[in-house]
């Protein structure tokens, strides 16, 4: 019996002596926070960024956590974006038509660097439904707000953040 508790004692501090510290040093976090931080100025200078999407906030109800991999890509002159919709539509093509999902040029680009922590752009497009405009505040630990109002839908809201691994298509 004392053979095996002895064993047990020394796996036990074997076990905890090889996980090490677990968590980032105060050094460790300021440089990825300047890496995540030159990373969205890169990003969004180019013009050529990913913003992965994770929850929604309709203008009536309650926000939603959103598991499909949604996402608003600027690449260049061109808005991709791929998102689910809930809210009123007054105007619509039978079947609801794109809502959300459409690849199309960006008619007004705009950005305010008034905050240093942060950039908002503003977008204009239209999808050939709708006109839309999408107002996207980047921070730089990564984080990025949208809303996006509408011709003929009511306005929703979307948080999400840069995707660090997103690579843009080569041609744009």
């Amino acid at each position: 019996m004392k053979r095996i508790s002895i064993f047990v004692l020394i796996s036990t501090l074997i076990l905890a002596a090889g996980c090490g510290p677990l968590s980032l040093t105060s050094q460790e976090k300021a440089e990825q926070a300047a890496r995540t931080a030159a990373f969205v100025k890169n990003s969004l200078d180019s013009r050529k960024y990913c913003i992965s999407v994770n929850r929604m906030f309709p203008r009536r109800g309650t926000s939603k956590s959103l598991s499909t991999p949604y996402s608003v890509k600027v690449e260049g002159n061109k808005l991709h974006s791929y998102l689910p919709y809930a809210g009123v539509a007054y105007s619509v093509p039978y079947g609801g038509g794109k809502a959300l999902n459409f690849d199309s040029d960006i008619v007004e680009y705009r950005e305010d660097f008034s905050r240093s922590d942060r950039r908002t752009i503003v977008l204009s497009t239209d999808n050939g439904e709708d006109f839309l405009i999408y107002t996207i505040t980047v921070f730089d630990n990564g984080k990025a707000d949208i809303d996006i109002r509408s011709r003929n839908r009511e306005g929703i809201g979307f948080s999400g953040e840069i995707d660090e691994t997103y690579v843009p298509d080569a041609k744009n």
